[in-house]
């Protein structure tokens, strides 16, 4: 997975004893199970059904959930430990004199307050929407989406800071394509029958949620249309998934001068002063086609349907913050794209709320209990150990020139890797969280995040936030950085545990490890170097070598049916794809060599070679919805669990000996078709 986020500096929470069912969450579990196989399907037939079959029958999708798996199965277990920690806090925020949990305390219990809620209804949001109400022309109708976006609601595109592709280590301002409200840009495009029910339903809830505000049923039903006609609008000039991945595409640095120019109905020297950035003489504008489209818009589109897009962004955005009535209808629309039947319940709710607004609070409380440093170590250890492998297969790259080489091992080389937790933790002082209807704290935190992160615009990069709060069951690497991160959520049992040999580490989370080190290489983590800078720093004949063994694995993908009749878009999945695929081969390497030396005993009947692939399978272990999974792959980069496994271990000549695999097994692909990176 590749991301990025900035966080920042220090604060420390009054330490408190963690419940007896938070402190069990905790306990080793197996790296896998026996039970999950199923040995009725041959391991060299489908590998994915062989090690999770049994589970996968056994373990149906929780109604409140579009997909469950391993993961998220470590995600409620790790919520539990942060629940212990979030009711204490709210215990003791009444009178402890420590600021951070007194703060904590405060946000998780006035989320949890269902009744002042209830009587607030809208009344917060009502003089922002008389704002919008006032607005007569094009002058405050432009100071007023700068204002959504200056108090965190945004709207039309996207604004805020992001590292130069040129000069990686400073944050410059840029604008890009957004303001959709739908999953996809195709989804307001296609003409096809679910297409057309997601659209009209999708104008059904705004009418709801807009008739629950107060307007008349007509009134709503007419400003939700020009909602989705002006949605559909900024979809037209969208840019398709596919053609963000390149990083040249996406960067068209001009001066202030020069971007008003290609959008002569809006300045933006005032709009980002209006919207709480800091003046600068230049920005890069990611795609320039939309915003010559969005200027037509600004300036002829009619006042009232920006008016009622201006409302949707507040009301939409706050509804699952609101009353029951707006949380609710939020819900029925969301349920009908991922296929959930059920709300999470409301402390589940106001935990992820908690965990995104005052992550470092949170996450230094789960590190006291569920990460040591021990375990960092080990990490550490398997992380050198990967790209020692990683680095011995660059070095023996046949295809590859000696001069590309070299700056391939330069980067290598200038790998940091940041483990568990963040050397430093964000102070929260300027934020205001107080009692009473949690809508408050919810656009309080909006807005000190927005000016937070509009704030580091004209300074340098700072190299020690991270980009995913700690307790997250997830991993990245971040190619302007240069980094790989690995919160210390992901490195729990039965991804990852002290008590585990080499086979269930490095299958557990090892090809986890792998697989992000290989984003720095893949077909868009190639193009930054060493530095974190886009920069061609490849021979043509090198890049043309690559992209030859990359189109291998596309067309493998590409031919695999996620749902219905519905294939995987392997341009879309190719950069996690070519990850799964390098990952897995260069994990098995370094288990390998951890395990020099040491016996390879036999445990319930596995090599250690065996229970590595079962191991690494059953991380990828998941059921999801139909609705989900067909969302899925119009939008998510990364393929199913099912091809997250047979896909890279097909490859490998090192799964099919580990199985007794032979040629003309579905696990074996020929020669001829079968992908090798490095």
């Amino acid at each position: 997975m590749k991301t990025s986020r900035f966080l920042g500096a220090a604060i420390l929470l009054a330490a408190a004893p963690l419940s007896a069912v938070a402190q069990s969450t905790l306990l080793t579990i197996p790296a896998f199970d026996t039970t999950n196989l199923n040995r009725k399907v041959r391991a060299c037939d489908d590998f994915y059904e062989f090690a999770n079959g049994g589970w996968l029958n056994s373990h149906p999708i929780p109604a409140a959930f579009s997909s469950w798996g391993g993961f998220a199965d470590l995600s409620e277990r790790n919520n539990l430990v942060l629940k212990s920690v979030l009711e204490d806090a709210a215990k003791r925020a009444p009178t402890t004199n420590n600021a951070a949990t007194k703060k904590l305390g405060t946000f998780y219990a006035s989320c949890m307050d269902s009744t002042a809620a209830e009587t607030a209804g809208i009344t917060p949001l009502k003089p922002e929407l008389a704002r919008i109400d006032a607005i007569s022309n094009r002058t405050q109708l432009l100071s007023e989406l700068a204002r959504l976006h200056k108090l965190g609601f945004g709207g039309a595109f996207r604004f805020g800071g992001s590292s130069d592709n040129k000069n990686a280590n400073m944050v410059i301002a840029e604008i890009s394509q957004g303001g959709l409200t739908l999953p996809d840009r195709d989804q307001y495009l296609k003409s096809d029958d679910r297409s057309k029910s997601i659209r009209a339903k999708y104008v059904d809830n705004v009418t709801k949620l807009f008739t629950l505000a107060g307007e008349s049923a007509p009134a709503a039903l007419a400003d939700a249309k020009r909602i989705l006609d002006l949605e559909t609008a900024l979809a037209k000039v969208s840019l398709p998934r596919t053609a963000l991945r390149d990083p040249k595409a996406t960067y068209h640095p001009m001066t202030i001068a020069e971007a008003n120019a290609i959008t002569p109905a809006i300045d933006w020297a005032v709009f980002m002063r209006e919207a709480g950035g800091p003046s600068v003489p230049s920005l890069n504008v990611a795609m320039p086609e939309f915003f010559k489209a969005l200027s037509s818009e600004v300036a002829n589109r009619p006042l009232d349907d920006w008016k009622a897009y201006f409302r949707w962004q507040i009301i939409g955005g706050s509804a699952p913050q609101l009353s029951s009535a707006f949380a609710n209808q939020a819900f029925s629309f969301s349920s009908m794209l991922s296929g959930a039947t059920q709300q999470l319940p409301r402390w589940r709710r106001c935990l992820s709320l908690a965990d995104r607004s005052l992550s470092d609070a949170l996450g230094q409380e789960y590190v006291k209990v569920a990460f040591t440093s021990q375990a960092k170590a080990k990490m550490l250890d398997m992380v050198l150990n990967l790209r020692a492998v990683l680095r011995d297969r660059i070095l023996h790259a046949a295809w590859m020139s000696e001069d590309t080489r070299k700056q391939a091992l330069q980067k290598l080389d200038a790998f940091n890797q940041k483990i568990g937790y963040p050397d430093k933790w964000e102070n929260y002082s300027n934020l205001n969280i107080a009692s009473g209807a949690f809508i408050n704290n919810a656009l309080a935190v909006q807005k000190y995040q927005r000016a937070k992160g509009l704030s580091r615009i004209g300074k340098p990069v700072d190299r020690t936030e991270w980009g995913m709060t700690t307790p997250t069951v997830n991993a990245y690497y971040n190619p302007p950085l240069n980094e790989v991160v690995f919160p210390a959520g992901r490195l729990q049992p039965p991804f990852f545990a002290m008590t585990y040999d080499d086979p269930e580490n490095y299958g557990g989370v090892g090809i986890s490890i792998g697989h992000e080190m290989s984003h720095g290489f893949d077909d868009e983590g190639r193009q930054y170097d060493a530095q974190g800078n886009v920069r061609d720093w490849w021979t043509a004949e090198d890049a043309t070598r690559y992209t030859t063994r990359a189109n291998v694995v596309e067309q493998q993908y590409g031919g695999y049916v996620a749902v219905d009749t519905l294939h995987l878009n392997g341009k879309l999945t190719l950069g996690e794809n070519l990850a799964d695929v390098v990952g897995v081969s260069i994990a098995y390497d370094a288990m390998e060599r951890a395990m020099k030396g040491k016996p390879h005993s036999l445990i319930n009947g596995f090599t250690p070679e065996q229970r590595f692939f079962l191991a690494a399978a059953q991380a990828r272990m998941a059921n999801t919805r139909p609705e989900r999974a067909r969302i899925l792959v119009a939008t998510d980069p990364h393929s199913p669990g099912k091809y997250r496994v047979n896909g890279p271990f097909s490859n490998m000549p090192e799964f099919a000996t580990a199985w007794g695999c032979k040629s003309g097994d579905p696990m074996v692909r020929p020669d001829s078709i079968r992908a090798r990176i490095w």
